[in-house]
């Protein structure tokens, strides 16, 4: 009963993290559409995530331990933000970052204030606070536990903190100043957007957004490469991620529906580029129900399950109406099988 509880209280926090972006977002985008005011010293900073100027920058450092920088390393991996990063960028991060030790009831950022860093947390518990607009009465939004990251929203928009942040135990965060986070980060997530814009807007299943909706879902995107034959996902695995392919081919298959051989495989579908797969056993929380392979070298766009359930809401009852499809094809299968007897 004790895990189950547990369980069910970390996808409680993760479902209200999720809100809490979600309006925090809207609220960042609202507030550089408006022009928020600010401080002069802030204001003042223009960026341009498309000048190649990198090399006149000098490059923050703050030197580590073997210890730090392993530990460093470990929490960065687990991070989509940083997972398109190159090897060159990976070492810049790492350069950069600050060990941050905190106690319980510290204050990490208050809303209103300019942002400076942006925080990735290696343990400790944190609470989610924004003002109501009228009472200005703190409201509870979420916690993060042990993992997350926040205070990106004010870098990537250049707007005020939209959130207080309140350690609620001990804990440890690694920090990144604004400009590096800019330069490396902000200016990655504006190569990696134009790189999908005009692919996702070729997605059918895609059609039913809007173009900021389409943005959001390339903002979450990782694109992963395979060479031909490599398993993409297996069959009875946790289901984890969606997939389009961006190029290449990938090839479907089942293994269980053959009486004479329960380890042959058939083959179910082919998909190729602009088609997904991969998100029967998202919607209905089972394990995978077959194996995808890529047929020589293949990319594919991919969406963790978190961002999958934030983002393609919109999107959901087109992926539904694949089912009866699904069934149709195990159908057709089974009598093929039955004439071949």
């Amino acid at each position: 009963m004790g895990s189950a509880t547990n369980q069910d209280d970390e996808e409680m926090v993760a479902s209200d993290n999720d809100d809490y972006m979600d309006e925090a977002e809207e609220m960042a985008m609202m507030a550089r559409r408006t022009n928020v005011s600010r401080r002069k010293s802030v204001s003042a900073e223009g960026f341009d995530p498309d000048a190649d100027d990198d090399d006149d920058e000098e490059k923050v450092i703050h030197p580590k331990t073997d210890e730090q920088r392993d530990r460093l390393s470990k929490v960065i991996s687990k991070m989509l933000i940083f997972s398109s990063l190159d090897i060159e960028q990976t070492q810049q991060v790492l350069d950069a970052m600050f060990e941050k030790s905190v106690k319980a009831g510290d204050h990490v950022i208050d809303e209103g204030d300019d942002g400076d860093n942006f925080y990735v947390i290696e343990k400790g518990d944190f609470d989610i606070f924004i003002n109501d607009p009228v009472t200005k009465v703190p409201d509870h939004k979420g916690t993060y536990k042990g993992s997350g990251a926040f205070g990106e929203l004010a870098l990537m928009y250049n707007c005020p903190r939209l959130a207080t942040i309140i350690a609620t135990t001990d804990g440890s965060l690694w920090g990144m100043d604004r400009t590096t986070f800019r330069r490396i980060i902000v200016k990655n997530a504006a190569k990696k957007r134009k790189q999908y814009e005009d692919f996702l807007a070729t997605v059918p299943l895609l059609s039913t957004l809007t173009v900021e909706e389409r943005m959001k879902v390339a903002d979450a995107m990782v694109t992963k490469n395979y060479e031909d034959e490599d398993c993409i996902l297996k069959q009875g695995d946790p289901a984890d991620y969606f997939y389009i392919v961006i190029d290449g081919q990938v090839v479907v298959k089942r293994r269980g529906d053959d009486p004479s051989n329960a380890n042959h495989e058939v083959v179910l579908k082919k998909y190729t580029n602009g088609e997904y797969f991969g998100e029967l056993a998202l919607i209905q929380n089972q394990p995978r129900a077959a194996s995808a392979f890529a047929e020589g070298p293949c990319k594919c766009a991919v969406l963790d399950v978190q961002a999958f359930e934030r983002l393609l809401g919109p999107c959901k009852e087109l992926l539904m109406r694949n089912i009866p499809l699904y069934e149709q094809q195990l159908s057709e299968i089974y009598q093929d099988m039955s004439m071949s007897e």
